[in-house]
């Protein structure tokens, strides 16, 4: 069968969450999968995504056992690495026996799934790069300095750029770097911002058992990390409370992350056990049965080389649900809420509790935030918004598939004998 007349099949890579609940890549998978296109997916287990094997919505997905999570240390990131790169290689082996792949969808971090691309790109099989984080600034946000670790990131960047057909970028920001430092061409990279699907992640009542009796919720959803900049929310917490007079107050910590310990550690020693809940990693309608119940929605990532560029899930899905924010005042965090949220001056805890307290203070404020951020995110920043443009960027790395295809010589027909 002639390659227009096949399915396109896609086999979709990531390394630091199951599908599906890496928000993104499941949008991603079952937009194409929508689309007709045929997809796999290779991830790995955890958070009660265990099976090896399982279709959901028509998306073939192949787990493999989680790596041990890598802290800190260059010894323990290539350990995490080399037990996610030896199942993509077992895996990929499988998908392309069992399914068959046209296009390698790698989702950063690491930098390093070109090296799967690499070993079938002699097959004709092409490559996207989804690029998730920018990690040599996320090197420099976890180990506040440079050095030899923070080159050979840029060089497995360069590489990955080299490696990839087309690009898609969360942001402007994202896809200057591809353009610039990864000297790809402007017409192979696309913006595919990151977004709720607004059919799904609709306003409605909450929970009122959230608010632990509070007259006002405040709430967070996403990593609890090192980078996420929790110390710096609970320093606004404990001012906000002890200096600013609102008592009254209570905050909702939803997700999960390698640094739980240390900020609970953290909330104690500052004497907030009785304002601060987390509640663990909720899904679906759990999840928004507690921001739905929020007054105010809460984005403490400190300005730094790797936040100021990147588009924070957190905000978008606030401002889908009506919710005024708070957050520091990022490039790509005001791209994002415009006139929707406060900022605050970059990691200052205490103007963080100050607009914290103006938000709790002016209900009518509150109220006009949140309903400019739904109208951004209907207007222009939603998945419906986002999914033309995913498809747009699979027609252009397929058409070069097709043209791979075109150009291979028909095979030599053996001389009919005389």
């Amino acid at each position: 069968m002639a390659q227009s007349e096949q399915a396109r099949r896609v086999l979709i890579v990531v390394e630091n969450l199951p599908v599906p609940l890496d928000r993104r890549v499941w949008l991603e998978a079952t937009t194409l999968q929508a689309a007709g296109y045929e997809v796999s997916v290779i991830c790995p287990m955890g958070r009660g995504w265990n099976e090896a094997y399982e279709v959901i919505d028509g998306v073939h997905i192949y787990r493999h056992p989680a790596p041990p999570e890598a802290h800190s240390g260059a010894v323990a990131y290539a350990r995490e690495y080399l037990h996610a790169i030896r199942h993509w290689f077992r895996l990929a082996r499988v998908v392309k026996r069992e399914r068959g792949f046209d296009v390698i969808h790698g989702c950063n971090p690491p930098d390093l799934i070109f090296l799967l691309a690499l070993r079938y790109r002699l097959s004709g099989v092409r490559y996207l790069f989804d690029h998730h984080d920018v990690c040599p600034e996320l090197f420099e946000a976890k180990f506040d300095r440079k050095g030899l670790l923070h080159k050979i990131m840029l060089l497995w960047e360069r590489i990955t750029f080299a490696f990839a057909d087309v690009s898609l970028a969360t942001n402007e920001s994202f896809r200057e770097i591809a353009i610039r430092r990864g000297k790809m061409k402007p017409e192979n990279v696309f913006v595919v911002r990151s977004a709720p699907r607004i059919e799904k992640f609709l306003p409605g009542p909450g929970d009122p058992a959230a608010r632990k009796g509070a007259k006002t919720l405040l709430g967070y959803v996403g990593v609890i990390g090192q980078q996420e900049g929790m110390d710096l929310l609970l320093e606004a917490m404990h001012h906000l409370i002890h200096d600013l007079g609102h008592a009254d107050v209570h905050l909702a910590i939803v997700g999960f992350g390698p640094h739980v310990d240390v900020v609970k550690a953290d909330m104690a020693d500052k004497g907030l056990e009785n304002h601060v809940t987390f509640t663990g990693a909720l899904y679906d309608e759990e999840l928004l049965k507690v921001l739905n119940e929020i007054d105010i929605g809460v984005a403490p990532d400190p300005k730094n080389p790797m936040n100021d560029i990147s588009t924070m899930n957190k905000v978008m899905e606030y401002m889908t649900l009506e919710k005024p924010l708070v957050q520091f005042d990022l490039t790509e965090g005001r791209a994002s809420a415009g006139d929707a949220a406060l900022y605050a001056q970059a990691n200052d805890a205490q103007d963080f509790a100050r607009c914290l307290a103006q938000l709790i203070e002016e209900p009518d404020l509150r109220a006009d935030l949140g309903a400019k951020g739904r109208a951004r995110v209907l207007k222009s920043l939603s998945w419906d918004a986002s999914a033309p443009k995913l498809l747009a960027a699979y027609d252009r790395i397929f058409g070069m598939v097709k043209r791979d295809t075109a150009a291979k010589p028909a095979p030599r027909k053996e001389a009919e004998s005389s």
